[in-house]
């Protein structure tokens, strides 16, 4: 993806406020953006609108990143952010069209692949909202496929902590998924 040495250089020079090293990090971190969104969201056209919101995220809070953590690690949790914002969004304008969301997902009209991600997508808001401090290392690790010394690092939190977190969040998401509840 990047060249040794190549993202640190696009990265400092985007700071400095040079417009080419923009567009040019931004095209290169496309692909890892819109990989992430996809993970999260079960329809092509919602990945794309998450990473093009990741991708504006990242060009107009780049001055905030100041080297603490990865800058990949940086970049995962805005689009997986993004991912996140898309599906609230996306369910809220649902439930606001008053159209009847269905109990579960219909496999004659849903592909496996579509339906897993919706489960987890309704897992994972369960989560946020019955243990909000689990979420974003369960994030980062399981569906950002950052290492877990990666993730204490860009959390600024200790290791064992970071473990612990996922392991509840896996066994609320196992749970979850397993009963459906």
């Amino acid at each position: 993806m990047f060249e040794e040495g190549e993202l640190e250089r696009l990265v400092t020079a985007a700071q400095a406020g040079d417009p080419g090293a923009m567009e040019h990090l931004l095209a290169k971190l496309r692909p890892l953006v819109l990989r992430r969104c996809s993970r999260f969201l079960p329809h092509h056209a919602d990945a794309e609108e998450a990473a093009q919101d990741a991708l504006l995220s990242i060009s107009t809070r780049l001055g905030t990143y100041g080297g603490r953590g990865s800058f990949l690690g940086w970049v995962t949790v805005i689009a997986s952010n993004a991912a996140r914002s898309t599906y609230r969004s996306m369910r809220r304008r649902a439930e606001d069209s008053h159209d009847d969301l269905p109990e579960s997902v219909d496999p004659r009209t849903t592909s496996v692949i579509a339906g897993t991600r919706l489960d987890v997508m309704e897992a994972l808001a369960a989560l946020e909202q019955e243990h909000p401090a689990l979420v974003e290392s369960f994030v980062l690790r399981d569906l950002g496929d950052l290492t877990y010394a990666q993730v204490a690092e860009e959390l600024d939190a200790p290791l064992s902590t970071v473990k612990d977190r996922i392991h509840q969040a896996r066994r609320f998401m196992r749970e979850r998924l397993v009963t459906g509840l």
